[in-house]
């Protein structure tokens, strides 16, 4: 009960960050959309508008990660995970999220992390003329992103402990099927 109050307000707030960003799908489509009838209909581009769709596609995959972590919409192989016990889940998600997810994306934040000041040191801008002036902030996204996943990371790892020392039903269950099995 005790890690259950340290673990919802972390996964309240990639939830949140979820919801919010889901809504850039919406203007991905209806600026896609816009951009390509202005450009075979009329003849007309402009780069900002390009620019545009990638930031929103941008900020869709790097800001909804940890909110895909916590709706478990990643892909990974569970042949064999789908069948285990809730304890081997949990030790699965246990030693997978302090062996290989947290070193990535420690590792992610912290390669990124000059890359994205000296962006915005020098106010990164498109290089394209007519392009959007605040590349600096699509670059931040490569910083938030593994913050955010971390935070789920850090979720799963909380929540796998709580299973492992409140679930010994599983144990015995395990054994009993065991025994079962000819």
């Amino acid at each position: 009960m005790a890690l259950n109050r340290i673990i919802q307000p972390l996964e309240a707030i990639n939830e949140k960050v979820g919801q919010a960003i889901s809504w850039l799908t919406l203007g991905v489509v209806l600026l896609t959309f816009v951009v390509v009838v202005l450009r075979y209909g009329f003849d007309i581009g402009w780069i900002w508008m390009q620019e545009a769709v990638t930031y929103m596609y941008a900020w869709i995959f790097m800001l909804a990660a940890g909110y895909t972590l916590k709706h478990e919409g990643h892909v990974r192989v569970d042949i064999f995970y789908r069948q285990f016990s809730s304890r081997r889940q949990a030790w699965v998600n246990l030693l997978g999220s302090v062996f290989l997810l947290f070193p990535m994306f420690i590792f992610i934040a912290w390669i990124s992390f000059d890359y994205v000041m000296t962006s915005w040191r020098i106010s990164e801008a498109s290089g394209e003329a007519g392009g959007l002036a605040f590349v600096y902030l699509l670059k931040t996204s490569l910083f938030i992103m593994p913050l955010l996943v971390l935070l789920q990371g850090t979720a799963m790892i909380l929540r796998s402990i709580d299973v492992l020392l409140n679930n010994p039903a599983d144990a015995t269950q395990n054994k009993q099927t065991q025994q079962s099995v000819p």
